[in-house]
């Protein structure tokens, strides 16, 4: 009888035990604070800059943007233009702000089909994203061609890719009307140092050519870097989360809807 009852005892004590384990994994899963992932770029001859990114504001924006800069996209690339008292935008593989991005950039089953990505902001009806434009904070750069028709709000909304622009002075007007996904939380002064590199006039003339990716329409003329500041590595540390992909569009194809305005056939395009 004695030993049956202390049998009971040691059962009832290692149920408790058990019971005790599984309760604390739960807590500590319950209350583990996951970090944000930080993408960390190396400029040539400049240093160091580390980006929080924020997955909880723009979600599409960050998984396009890690996948992007782990699969070595950014590296090698540079920033095309730069405005005093505005912005830096690099990530365009031409250089040029024309570039596109293709789904073979992105994933390993890709292929050479371009793609965008939604646009995360106010105005495009994605109202948890509240970051602001202020100094330092990162965003993708996006199309506009409402200057062509004031009906292509959603063709310009949706426009984004692979090009990005970090802000080196605080403006409102871009609130709202372009995803901001994560901020810089090292190396502020090298964003300066590029900000400060000698810039000229486009070779055309205009830094807003058809179908590139612009960061706002507050453009300036004298936008682009004598000797552009090369990105040579931009990798984002996840801390084990897997952002995944991010759900991709077709992007606008401008010379397709201009040739509808006149009633022509698209396909004489290739003629």
């Amino acid at each position: 009888m004695k030993m049956r009852n202390i049998i009971w005892i040691i059962a009832l004590i290692l149920v408790i035990v058990l019971i005790a384990v599984v309760g604390y994994g739960y807590y500590q899963n319950a209350t583990k604070e996951v970090k944000n992932p930080v993408a960390t770029m190396e400029v040539e001859n400049f240093g160091t800059i580390k980006m929080e990114l924020y997955p909880d504001l723009a979600p599409q924006t960050v998984a396009n943007f890690i996948a992007l800069s782990n699969r070595g996209y950014y590296d090698g690339l540079t920033f095309h233009r730069i405005v005093k008292d505005f912005m830096i935008q690099g990530g365009d593989k031409e250089g040029t702000g024309q570039g596109t991005v293709t789904t073979k950039d992105l994933k390993d089953d890709g292929d050479e089909t371009e793609y965008c990505i939604k646009g995360e902001f106010i105005a495009n009806k994605v109202e948890s994203n509240t970051l602001k434009f202020e100094e330092g904070v990162l965003g993708m750069a996006r199309g506009d061609y409402t200057s062509y028709s004031p009906t292509l709000t959603e063709e310009s909304y949706n426009s984004a890719g692979s090009q990005f622009f970090i802000m080196t002075k605080e403006t409102t007007s871009l609130n709202g009307y372009y995803a901001a996904f994560g901020k810089v939380i090292e190396g502020l002064d090298i964003v300066h140092k590029i900000e400060n590199v000698e810039v000229k006039a486009a070779d055309d003339g205009s830094e807003d050519a058809e179908g590139s990716e612009e960061s706002t329409s507050e453009s300036s003329e004298v936008s682009t870097p004598v000797n552009p500041p090369k990105i040579t590595s931009l990798k984002v540390e996840t801390y084990g989360v897997d952002y995944g992909l991010p759900e991709t569009l077709t992007p606008f194809d401008y010379m397709s809807w201009l040739y509808q305005q006149y009633g022509l056939d698209p396909s004489a395009l290739g003629q």
